[in-house]
């Protein structure tokens, strides 16, 4: 990842061939792939990890743009893909002097004008192997894209993956690759998925708040390992898909932290060290093989794949038992005025069952204060729980059922809470909706 506040680095236009930039429009719904999508091994991972490192150590310890460990990284993962049976392009660019890369591989088949591209960049810093900042995404979006290969995949969408060069110049060829689109070829794109650290040694899981469609996969991803997650804000803007964004292409993406420092409610969340960056070694020579958490890249590998295999299918109706949470903390004031929080419900037909299950976790010192409502998208309101002076116990850790069958289901939903009493204070950690 880019640091914060450096100035973008200008890239010279060189006479490129126009990409196969095909594809797609926004994706409407939240789709549903065929088949799920495989386990990413960890140890396939972990192999990348190594080779990269192997790279930096051979070419002056780290993998930057210009420098030598740069195009022997391009050169390993480009023939991985080949031998796989990808169509691989090179695309040139200059900055600062020196020749870059960006690698794209397109996968054969599925629907030329809807492409769902997932990228990271492949450059380090000069002062490191860069194995977390950015061989972890890298890694991750190669062994997905290998296993596409290994399972045939023939989705509804056409898949291209994409490895960015000079992205800690400042986002130098991911903004070359959008700018060298014709406008027709952009307006193709069904969503761009990024991934730039993803396994940092104490890790958070972050996801872009960006194309709700995009988030919402993620989120239901991690729901269904009972992984909180929170919005991504400490890298907004600060890698790849920026330029994507600015084009008006659907962007999503994870993360798991860089310099920011790890909170205590953090750490309670995700384990870790409290008052420790999430990762150390940004930027620095130790980002090594040594500095990744193994859990997290495991994690996130997965949620790639699921990513991939969900967004390229074609816009279905979820199946039932579908979850979409939000694990965003909302503080509940005392004795104040009533909170919201929101769960966006996307790609459902008609209307919401008539045994929809509300999951919700408001942490609180006294839960008789609390006053707590479903409000549909119309703004209709259902009470789950109401006000009682002998209800002393903490926290409001329940499952309620709602007869929402009146609701059309797709809408912004929001569960509401009030504090009615003084002296007590809480939060509403995370709630969810089921399907």
């Amino acid at each position: 990842m880019r640091p914060a506040r450096r100035r973008l680095l200008p890239a010279a236009a060189l006479a490129v061939a126009a990409l196969l930039a095909t594809a797609a429009p926004a994706v409407q719904a939240a789709p549903t792939a065929a088949a799920a999508a495989p386990d990413i091994p960890l140890a396939n991972v972990r192999a990348h990890l190594t080779q990269l490192q192997s790279i930096a150590t051979a070419n002056g310890g780290n993998r930057a743009h210009g420098r030598a460990g740069y195009k022997a990284s391009v050169d390993y993962v480009k023939a991985k893909l080949d031998a796989a049976g990808y169509t691989t392009t090179l695309q040139q660019f200059t900055s600062g002097g020196a020749t870059g890369y960006n690698l794209i591989a397109d996968w054969p088949g599925g629907d030329p004008n809807q492409v769902l591209m997932a990228g990271s960049h492949l450059d380090s810093v000069s002062s490191g192997a860069g194995i977390n900042d950015n061989g972890s995404g890298s890694a991750a979006v190669l062994e997905t894209a290998l296993a596409v290969s290994r399972a045939q995949l023939a989705p509804d969408k056409h898949l291209r993956f994409a490895w960015w060069g000079a992205e800690e110049l400042g986002l130098v060829g991911s903004k070359y690759y959008v700018n060298n689109l014709a406008t027709a070829e952009r307006s193709k794109l069904a969503g761009y998925l990024n991934f730039d650290m993803i396994g940092s040694p104490n890790a958070g899981y972050f996801v872009y708040d960006d194309d709700p469609v995009i988030e919402q996969t993620f989120k239901n991803y991690f729901a269904g390992l009972s992984v909180p997650t929170e919005i991504e804000t400490e890298g907004d803007g600060r890698s790849d898909h920026a330029p994507f964004k600015s084009a008006g292409v659907p962007v999503g993406g994870l993360f798991t932290g860089a310099s920011n420092t790890k909170s205590s409610a953090q750490a309670q969340k995700w384990g870790g060290t409290a008052g420790q960056s999430f990762d150390r070694c940004y930027h620095s020579s130790c980002d090594t093989t040594a500095n990744i958490n193994d859990t997290a890249l495991d994690r996130n590998s997965d949620a790639v794949a699921h990513a991939v295999w969900t967004l390229s299918a074609g816009t279905v109706t979820p199946p039932t038992g579908t979850v979409f949470s939000n694990a965003d903390n909302v503080s509940v004031p005392d004795s104040g005025a009533a909170v919201t929080s929101s769960v966006p419900v996307t790609g459902r037909t008609g209307n919401a069952p008539s045994a929809l299950k509300v999951g919700v976790d408001i942490k609180h010192t006294y839960r008789g204060d609390l006053v707590v409502d479903l409000l549909a998208p119309d703004g209709t309101a259902y009470r789950l729980k109401n006000s009682s002076s002998s209800d002393s116990a903490d926290n409001v850790i329940a499952t309620y059922t709602v007869n929402a069958s009146s609701e059309t289901a797709n809408g912004t939903w929001k569960l509401q809470v009030r504090d009615v009493a003084a002296q007590d204070t809480g939060y509403i950690d995370s709630w969810q909706l089921t399907f």
